[in-house]
């Protein structure tokens, strides 16, 4: 199920009018824009490390991302670039997969090989090297102002595991075939997926979850002071 529409579903009308009713660059959207009126950008219209070379500074009046940055080759650059996009005034919408959630400890990532870069919101990372905090990450770009930081997790089994160790690689494999045989079949979001993930859950084996209803994610809006 595509991330960008089921985010729709945790954001009210009013999240729109208030900061996509101008220009919007919608960045990584593939088929599925955040607004109609949103200019596309992804991989068949250029190449997102390299965004400046394609706009210029202060063109949008809002910059939204959903779960593109993970994708970046340096997040740091990349966010700063949006930042450049932005008219003063402006937003910047970014939406990643939470690292506890989505990532769950594991590095390289269990779910996406072509992620380069993990974002939490408090604590510590297992994997300091490849994980971001967020707000640290917004709140250092020159001017900026952070609206509202949500951990979207709607959907989501939190059930503790019954047991403290992760499972191990062929249990994983078990789960990871099974899951992706009722995603084959249309399945995904039925009643049988749903204790498969449960039984995952306290068997304390990852899985991901997104692949169905589930949201595993960071959302910060931050304007840029004028």
């Amino acid at each position: 199920m595509n991330e960008a529409s089921k985010t729709r579903s945790v954001r009210n009308s009013d999240f729109y009018s208030r900061y996509m009713n101008d220009s919007v660059l919608d960045i990584g959207c593939g088929p599925d824009l955040v607004v109609p009126h949103a200019t596309p950008f992804d991989q068949e219209d250029g190449d997102a490390n390299e965004i400046l070379n394609y706009f210029k500074p202060e063109s949008f009046s809002c910059v939204h991302s959903s779960h593109c940055l993970e994708h970046m080759r340096n997040p740091q650059k990349s966010i700063a670039d949006w930042w450049t996009l932005l008219k003063p005034g402006g937003y910047l919408i970014t939406v990643v997969p939470d690292e506890e959630l989505y990532e769950q400890g594991y590095w390289p990532s269990l779910f996406n090989t072509d992620h380069k870069s993990m974002f939490r919101l408090d604590g510590i990372s297992k994997h300091p090297e490849v994980s971001f905090n967020m707000k640290d990450l917004v709140s250092s770009l020159p001017g900026a102002t952070i609206i509202s930081v949500k951990r979207h997790s709607g959907h989501y089994c939190h059930w503790k595991p019954l047991i403290p160790f992760r499972a191990v690689k062929p249990v994983r494999s078990i789960f990871f075939r099974i899951r992706h045989w009722f995603l084959g079949m249309g399945l995904i979001d039925s009643i049988f997926d749903q204790v498969l993930i449960r039984a995952a859950r306290l068997l304390n084996v990852p899985t991901d979850q997104t692949l169905g209803k589930a949201l595993a994610q960071i959302e910060v809006v931050a304007q840029k002071r004028l």
